[in-house]
């Protein structure tokens, strides 16, 4: 019997890599996202959500 999982990586940028923090910040990168993968997660789908970081998984300076 084969099974299809579905999961989901949500991403979002580190504040300090965008400059100062600014109303911005919230209201086009962390508050959607956050919104988004409560939704996700509320339908019992499998969500993976990651701050920024780069390729090797060192958070953005």
């Amino acid at each position: 019997m084969e099974k299809n999982f579905k999961r989901t990586t949500v991403t979002s940028a580190l504040p300090y890599a965008n400059g100062p923090v600014h109303i911005g910040h919230l209201a086009g990168v962390y508050v959607p996202a956050d919104i988004y993968v409560r939704y996700l997660r509320l339908k019992k789908q499998e969500v993976l959500f990651i701050g920024g970081s780069d390729e090797h998984g060192v958070p953005i300076t």
